[in-house]
């Protein structure tokens, strides 16, 4: 996802104030961008997907080797936020109830009381969420959809903003649980994280050399510069970005396109087209525009939709991938003008 230039001047109904405020929050969140790039280097689109989710309101999958500073990235964002952040490491042993939260007897009430789990935070870094079973995959889901978690007949709201950020290592399968297509049309994005360019790695090295800690974020020189109320204004301004009726058709004709393409045998539900159109708005927004284009919802479609499709058996074999099937829709697909 690259920077788009602003287009042409767009008169809407909003007042000076309004506006005033819509650009103090943009600021703020491209500043957040600013802030990660002291911790983490090279991985601006990555950044941008997240901040994306979070004014989306949906949770993100990253897709990366071990070492692509994953676990930094999300601490630095709720960090560059003053958002809390909590990691939960997958494993094959973990039950719903160690991320959810569980009743505990208590010997001095005799009563059992609820002890939150980690998904009571703000940012949760799911990390390898292959590598436990579909049962303990499945306890997010309710956490994810409905920002709540229901035990022993009892709701409890989770923190707002909410967002889950789960890992998985693309190479690595031996001892891994597949996320289910219900599960994965739950993510907002799917993002992949991938190798640092010679230049950018050679900065990373550097930067260990000189003394970079990134347990030590403060160290680092990361510190808050947007918070919970930049986001929530931010997120009522997304909600005002004008989208053509002409881009809600190219957003439903490249959705029906997959369910047409020969080498799915999955395509994108309604549910993706929604998704499309809400990281499109929010990207718009977030590039200083109150209008979305065809290029906005070219820009989101391969992260909005490769995880949303599934291959054929001889396209696997034959060893055709995803995003180069979504590539070959957008180029066949009518743009409109």
């Amino acid at each position: 996802m690259s920077e788009q230039s602003s287009g042409p001047a767009v008169l809407n109904s909003l007042g000076s104030n309004s506006s005033l405020d819509d650009d103090g929050a943009r600021q703020a969140l491209l500043a957040v961008r600013r802030e990660v790039a002291r911790a983490v280097v090279g991985q601006d689109a990555t950044v941008t997907g997240l901040l994306i989710a979070l004014l989306s309101q949906g949770h993100v999958l990253l897709e990366g080797v071990p070492g692509v500073a994953k676990t930094l990235l999300v601490r630095a964002l709720s960090a560059a936020l003053s958002l809390d952040t909590k990691r939960v490491q997958f494993t094959p042993d973990l039950m719903p109830g160690d991320v959810t939260g569980s009743l505990v007897y208590d010997s001095r009430t005799s009563e059992f009381t609820f002890r939150e789990g980690p998904v009571f935070t703000n940012l949760l870094l799911a990390d390898e969420i292959n590598r436990t079973p579909p049962k303990t995959q499945a306890s997010l889901l309710e956490a994810m959809e409905e920002r709540q978690v229901s035990v022993d007949g009892v709701s409890r709201r989770l923190p707002a903003p909410f967002l889950v950020a789960a890992t998985q290592n693309p190479v690595e399968y031996e001892g891994t649980y597949p996320l289910p297509e219900a599960q994965l049309d739950r993510f907002l994005l799917k993002l992949t994280m991938p190798l640092p360019e010679r230049g950018d790695e050679i900065e990373v090295v550097r930067r260990h050399a000189a003394g970079f800690d990134p347990r030590d974020l403060t160290a680092a020189g990361v510190t808050a510069v947007a918070g919970g109320e930049d986001l929530e204004r931010a997120r009522k301004a997304v909600t005002r970005v004008a989208v053509e009726p002409e881009v809600i058709g190219y957003i439903v004709d490249l959705v029906r396109a997959t369910r047409a393409a020969p080498s799915f045998q999955l395509g994108v539900s309604p549910r993706g087209a929604t998704a499309l159109l809400n990281t499109s708005r929010s990207w718009a927004w977030l590039s200083g525009r109150v209008f979305v284009t065809p290029d906005d919802v070219k820009a989101l479609a391969l992260p909005c939709l490769r995880h949303r499709v599934a291959l054929q058996p001889e396209a696997q074999m034959d060893g055709v991938r995803v995003d180069d099937v979504l590539a070959s829709i957008l180029a066949s697909v009518p743009v409109p003008r």
